[in-house]
């Protein structure tokens, strides 16, 4: 019996690695291969801190076939980046898993796939160690619709494959690039993130252009002004022409309140452009010269680095 069981699920993994690994190249941008995953027929979405140059990238789909590939855009928030070929490909697309598949439990079996600089397909598999079903955001300002972590060794060039389930679904894009055990980018991340990339070449999000630091506020002054927060954010620094500047907002200006919300640090501030657009207003609330005052502003995409 136990002879069976473990024929079957060495055949069941086999076959899904062939399967899923149709939609695997690897990709050389860098000094050491990363692998990718074929998004539509014409790109590939990978690991934005795999693609160290902009064209003249080789995205190799099979053992001797070889590719060239251009970045058509990158968000290094959640590390993810589009390439364009130069020729359409066969390959299948994969199989994402949808936001309506069962919710992934602690310790369920899953593989990490890969393609070899050589373009071989290469596995390694484990468990679910980590996961939370909610939005995680990133070292370096992006968010992810979920947290996703495998136990399992993710070998030089995994970066960029997919994590795949039980049922052949792609979980998301593993990246060594934004959590130091390395994480998965979860598929509805990859699928939002890399439609904005092939249509607008970047990915648009709100700023408005202040820097702040947290400051107390006086009793005194909470009683006058009958203010409940104790500590608001005090505006270091208007970038010139910025949304704010445009705006009206000044220099020792102290932020109270965001989107009607309560701000006592930058992240609150995040929290709330996150769930904001481009091109529509938001409404802060400071404490300017000793009375409070509201000014509307325009919120406009953070300018490209």
């Amino acid at each position: 019996m136990a002879e069976r069981i473990w024929t079957t699920l060495s055949n069941e993994l086999a076959e899904a690695s062939a399967e899923a690994g149709a939609s695997i190249v690897a990709v050389q941008g860098a000094r050491h291969p990363f692998s990718g995953i074929v998004f539509t027929k014409d790109s590939v979405v990978t690991v934005h801190h795999g693609v160290r140059r902009e064209e003249d990238i080789a995205v190799i789909v099979a053992p001797g076939r070889k590719i060239s590939a251009r970045v058509a855009g990158r968000d290094p928030g959640t590390d993810l980046a589009l390439l364009r070929l130069e020729q359409p490909v066969s390959s299948p697309l994969p199989r994402w898993a949808k936001e309506k598949t069962p919710e992934l439990r602690i310790g369920e079996l899953v593989l990490a796939l890969a393609r070899s600089r050589r373009g071989n397909i290469v596995a390694s598999s484990g468990i679910l160690s980590g996961y939370i079903n909610e939005p995680w955001r990133t070292w370096h300002g992006g968010e992810l619709e979920k947290f996703i972590r495998p136990d399992l060794t993710l070998y030089p060039g995994f970066s960029g494959g997919p994590l795949v389930s039980s049922s052949g679904e792609f979980l998301g894009i593993n990246s060594a690039g934004l959590h130091r055990s390395g994480i998965t980018i979860p598929a509805a991340t990859v699928i939002r993130v890399a439609g904005e990339l092939l249509e607008k070449g970047r990915i648009e999000r709100p700023y408005i252009g202040l820097a702040m630091q947290a400051v107390p506020l006086p009793e005194s002054l909470r009683a006058r002004l009958n203010l409940t927060p104790t500590e608001g954010l005090l505006v270091v620094h208007v970038e010139p022409s910025g949304p704010a500047d445009k705006a009206g907002v000044l220099l020792g200006d102290v932020l109270l309140e965001l989107g009607s919300k309560a701000v006592v640090d930058t992240d609150a501030v995040q929290d709330q452009l996150r769930s904001a657009k481009t091109g529509g207003e938001i409404e802060g609330l400071f404490i300017r010269g000793g009375a409070v005052v509201k000014v509307k502003i325009k919120l406009e995409a953070r300018p490209a680095r």
